[in-house]
Protein backbone atom coordinates (compact mmCIF):
# COMPACT_ATOMS: atom_id res chain seq x y z
CA UNK A 1 0.00 0.00 0.00
CA UNK A 2 1.42 3.10 -1.04
CA UNK A 3 1.37 6.30 1.38
CA UNK A 4 -0.53 9.36 -0.18
CA UNK A 5 1.53 12.07 -0.77
CA UNK A 6 1.42 15.08 1.86
CA UNK A 7 -0.57 18.48 0.58
CA UNK A 8 1.32 21.15 0.02
CA UNK A 9 0.36 24.67 0.45
CA UNK A 10 -0.23 26.89 -2.64
CA UNK A 11 -0.58 30.22 -3.00
CA UNK A 12 -3.28 32.02 -5.50
CA UNK A 13 -1.65 35.26 -6.93
CA UNK A 14 -3.55 38.51 -8.13
CA UNK A 15 -1.00 41.14 -9.71
CA UNK A 16 1.82 39.90 -7.65
CA UNK A 17 0.00 39.58 -4.16
CA UNK A 18 -1.12 36.55 -2.47
CA UNK A 19 -4.68 36.46 -2.53
CA UNK A 20 -5.28 32.90 -0.96
CA UNK A 21 -3.73 29.85 0.41
CA UNK A 22 -4.87 26.30 -0.16
CA UNK A 23 -3.73 22.91 0.19
CA UNK A 24 -2.94 20.56 -2.53
CA UNK A 25 -1.63 17.57 -3.25
CA UNK A 26 1.62 17.40 -5.70
CA UNK A 27 -0.48 14.99 -7.99
CA UNK A 28 -3.19 17.51 -8.18
CA UNK A 29 -0.52 20.36 -9.28
CA UNK A 30 0.57 17.82 -11.81
CA UNK A 31 -2.93 18.16 -14.01
CA UNK A 32 -1.30 21.65 -14.70
CA UNK A 33 0.93 21.40 -17.99
CA UNK A 34 3.36 24.29 -16.70
CA UNK A 35 3.74 22.43 -12.86
CA UNK A 36 4.21 18.98 -15.10
CA UNK A 37 6.59 20.36 -16.80
CA UNK A 38 8.70 21.93 -13.95
CA UNK A 39 8.21 19.17 -12.00
CA UNK A 40 10.27 16.97 -14.90
CA UNK A 41 7.05 15.06 -15.42
CA UNK A 42 6.45 14.04 -12.01
CA UNK A 43 10.26 13.04 -11.61
CA UNK A 44 11.03 15.94 -8.72
CA UNK A 45 8.42 13.84 -6.88
CA UNK A 46 11.15 11.36 -5.69
CA UNK A 47 11.57 11.65 -2.04
CA UNK A 48 15.42 11.93 -2.50
CA UNK A 49 18.02 12.93 -4.94
CA UNK A 50 15.12 14.96 -7.30
CA UNK A 51 17.71 16.55 -8.91
CA UNK A 52 19.49 12.98 -9.82
CA UNK A 53 16.10 11.34 -10.54
CA UNK A 54 15.14 15.02 -12.67
CA UNK A 55 18.65 14.47 -15.19
CA UNK A 56 17.88 10.97 -15.20
CA UNK A 57 14.46 11.73 -16.76
CA UNK A 58 15.53 14.15 -19.07
CA UNK A 59 17.49 11.10 -20.87
CA UNK A 60 14.67 9.82 -22.42
CA UNK A 61 13.58 13.42 -23.85
CA UNK A 62 16.99 13.67 -24.99
CA UNK A 63 17.30 10.67 -27.07
CA UNK A 64 13.77 11.85 -28.84
CA UNK A 65 15.24 15.55 -29.15
CA UNK A 66 18.32 14.83 -30.42
CA UNK A 67 17.27 13.80 -33.94
CA UNK A 68 16.27 17.26 -34.38
CA UNK A 69 18.56 18.51 -36.67
CA UNK A 70 21.86 20.33 -34.74
CA UNK A 71 20.05 24.07 -35.06
CA UNK A 72 16.50 21.82 -33.66
CA UNK A 73 18.32 21.28 -30.81
CA UNK A 74 19.68 24.43 -29.51
CA UNK A 75 16.63 25.76 -30.52
CA UNK A 76 14.89 23.54 -28.13
CA UNK A 77 17.66 23.76 -25.48
CA UNK A 78 17.44 27.66 -25.25
CA UNK A 79 13.67 27.30 -25.76
CA UNK A 80 13.81 24.79 -22.56
CA UNK A 81 15.77 27.33 -20.89
CA UNK A 82 13.81 30.47 -21.50
CA UNK A 83 10.39 28.49 -20.72
CA UNK A 84 11.96 27.29 -18.06
CA UNK A 85 12.94 31.12 -16.72
CA UNK A 86 8.77 31.18 -16.65
CA UNK A 87 7.67 27.78 -15.66
CA UNK A 88 10.19 27.21 -12.30
CA UNK A 89 9.29 30.31 -11.57
CA UNK A 90 5.79 30.13 -11.72
CA UNK A 91 5.88 26.99 -9.79
CA UNK A 92 8.30 28.21 -7.76
CA UNK A 93 5.88 31.43 -6.44
CA UNK A 94 2.68 29.00 -6.24
CA UNK A 95 4.17 26.91 -3.99
CA UNK A 96 5.61 29.95 -1.99
CA UNK A 97 9.51 28.46 -1.84
CA UNK A 98 12.79 30.31 -3.72
CA UNK A 99 13.84 27.01 -5.16
CA UNK A 100 11.75 23.59 -3.91
CA UNK A 101 13.81 20.43 -4.46
CA UNK A 102 10.25 18.95 -6.83
CA UNK A 103 11.44 22.01 -9.47
CA UNK A 104 13.71 19.82 -11.83
CA UNK A 105 13.38 21.45 -15.49
CA UNK A 106 16.51 23.43 -14.29
CA UNK A 107 18.13 19.33 -14.56
CA UNK A 108 16.31 18.88 -17.90
CA UNK A 109 17.88 22.01 -19.33
CA UNK A 110 21.23 22.15 -18.04
CA UNK A 111 21.42 18.49 -19.02
CA UNK A 112 20.83 19.63 -22.81
CA UNK A 113 23.41 22.13 -22.77
CA UNK A 114 26.23 19.51 -21.46
CA UNK A 115 24.53 17.65 -24.62
CA UNK A 116 24.86 20.53 -26.69
CA UNK A 117 29.00 19.74 -28.43
CA UNK A 118 29.12 16.01 -28.49
CA UNK A 119 27.39 12.96 -30.76
CA UNK A 120 24.99 11.10 -28.81
CA UNK A 121 26.36 7.86 -28.05
CA UNK A 122 25.76 5.62 -24.65
CA UNK A 123 29.08 6.64 -23.61
CA UNK A 124 28.69 10.56 -23.75
CA UNK A 125 25.06 9.98 -22.34
CA UNK A 126 26.58 8.37 -19.09
CA UNK A 127 29.43 10.68 -18.62
CA UNK A 128 27.32 13.72 -19.45
CA UNK A 129 25.11 12.27 -16.75
CA UNK A 130 27.82 11.93 -14.50
CA UNK A 131 29.91 15.09 -15.21
CA UNK A 132 26.31 17.16 -15.25
CA UNK A 133 25.30 15.65 -11.42
CA UNK A 134 29.27 16.71 -10.71
CA UNK A 135 29.21 20.38 -11.83
CA UNK A 136 25.60 21.11 -10.49
CA UNK A 137 26.23 19.55 -7.03
CA UNK A 138 29.98 21.88 -6.95
CA UNK A 139 28.74 24.28 -8.42
CA UNK A 140 31.47 26.41 -9.08
CA UNK A 141 31.46 29.92 -9.96
CA UNK A 142 29.17 31.29 -11.51
CA UNK A 143 26.77 28.70 -10.82
CA UNK A 144 27.59 29.21 -7.06
CA UNK A 145 26.84 33.29 -7.49
CA UNK A 146 23.80 32.49 -9.54
CA UNK A 147 22.62 29.53 -6.99
CA UNK A 148 22.37 32.40 -3.72
CA UNK A 149 22.29 35.71 -5.65
CA UNK A 150 19.21 35.58 -8.06
CA UNK A 151 16.55 34.63 -6.98
CA UNK A 152 12.92 33.56 -8.93
CA UNK A 153 13.01 31.55 -12.29
CA UNK A 154 16.31 32.80 -13.31
CA UNK A 155 18.04 32.03 -10.00
CA UNK A 156 16.62 28.36 -10.43
CA UNK A 157 17.63 27.90 -13.82
CA UNK A 158 20.68 29.64 -14.33
CA UNK A 159 22.53 27.76 -11.86
CA UNK A 160 22.18 24.52 -13.76
CA UNK A 161 23.07 26.21 -17.44
CA UNK A 162 26.24 27.62 -15.50
CA UNK A 163 26.96 23.36 -14.99
CA UNK A 164 25.78 22.26 -18.09
CA UNK A 165 27.97 24.73 -19.60
CA UNK A 166 30.75 23.09 -17.34
CA UNK A 167 30.05 19.50 -18.22
CA UNK A 168 29.55 20.19 -21.82
CA UNK A 169 33.00 21.35 -21.42
CA UNK A 170 34.39 18.51 -19.92
CA UNK A 171 32.36 16.28 -21.48
CA UNK A 172 33.77 18.00 -25.60
CA UNK A 173 36.91 17.57 -24.21
CA UNK A 174 36.97 14.00 -22.85
CA UNK A 175 35.50 12.92 -26.24
CA UNK A 176 38.15 14.59 -28.35
CA UNK A 177 40.66 12.63 -26.46
CA UNK A 178 38.73 9.23 -25.62
CA UNK A 179 36.97 8.52 -29.13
Amino acid sequence: MSKASPPWVINIFNDDRVIMSEKISPTQLLKDPGHLLSMGFGSGLAPIASGTIGTLAAIPLYVMVHYLSVTGFIVFTLVSILGGIYLCDRTARVLGMEDPSVIVWDEFAGFFVTMLWVPMSVKTVVIGFFLFRFFDIAKPWPASYADRKLHGGLGVMLDDVFAGLYAGGMLYLVHRWWP
